[in-house]
């Protein structure tokens, strides 16, 4: 008989390599469902938060396949989707689905959008995958098996000093929220080597794991935005976090080399990056 060595409550290596089965299989099908099903006069279905934080027909399109997929491989898991799927299930099993991560990109044609669909196994998240149909890449992650783009394994940047650092973010719908952002980056930008804004939180944390930022941060991202992306910039070697001593949240969420996470976090603290 082969010893279990998991640790009490981990999952076992065939529930991860299920789990990312259906990850993979349901961000591929997603991913061309929305690359090559977009139409020419794409419609903003809805609004959420401002005129600018807006839902499209194909946001709920794809949850929709993404959430039937999930429905007939894994039937008691639980679901937490952007556009509202929520529901606990049995299994210990959650996904954390974000359909379309960049809307706006996608909505104006951009190619900067992907879709990022997350495991999580009695509340800590497992499996990771983020496809991005426009750059042909797809990045995923197992806790404690690395993080890869296609069959390539990823490393975040070697250590570099905050000043040549090449850092990204992201900014709010809410223009009052907005205005306080713009303040933290003024701050932050002549300590930097530049910073990027892409306008995919999953696709920023995936730059992180493949060495092509050396950081970025962010505040008010949802559970979906950050749940793939954080655990597949963990395991290509990054640091993440929130506030000193916290996660990331809806506060503050950072990735970065370590490095260069030790030099940013207690700066944008001290810019306030986690205020309104």
């Amino acid at each position: 008989m082969v010893s279990d060595e998991r640790a009490p409550g981990a999952p076992s290596a065939g529930l991860k390599a299920e789990l990312l089965a259906v990850g993979l299989d349901a961000a591929r099908k997603a991913g061309e469902l929305l690359r090559d099903g977009r139409p020419a006069d794409l419609a903003v279905a809805a609004t959420k938060s401002s005129p600018i934080d807006v839902v499209t027909e194909m946001d709920i399109a794809a949850e929709k396949l993404i959430t039937g997929i999930l429905a007939q491989r894994r039937p008691l898991d639980g679901l937490l989707g952007e556009e509202g799927a929520d529901s606990p299930g049995t299994s210990g099993v959650r996904w954390v689905v974000d359909p379309l991560d960049g809307t706006v990109n996608y909505l104006y044609g951009l190619p900067s959008w992907s879709v990022s669909i997350a495991a999580e196994y009695r509340g800590e998240t497992v499996v990771g995958v983020v496809a991005a149909p426009m750059r042909g890449e797809t990045y995923h992650a197992v806790l404690g098996e690395g993080a890869w783009l296609g069959d390539v394994r990823l490393r975040c940047r070697a250590a570099a000093p905050l000043d040549q650092a090449l850092v990204a973010t992201g900014f709010a719908y809410l223009q009052a929220r907005k205005e306080h952002q713009a303040e933290v980056v003024r701050q932050i930008l002549p300590r930097v080597r530049d910073i990027r804004r892409a306008g995919s939180a999953a696709l920023d944390l995936c730059d992180v794991a493949a060495g092509r930022l050396d950081g970025y941060y962010e505040r008010g991202l949802n559970p979906w935005d950050l749940a793939a992306g954080d655990l597949v910039a963990r395991e290509a070697g990054a640091v993440t976090g929130g506030r000193p001593g916290e996660p990331a949240s809806g506060e503050l969420a950072l990735a970065a080399t370590p490095a260069v996470f030790a030099s940013l976090q207690p700066l944008l603290d001290e810019a306030g990056a986690w205020h309104d």
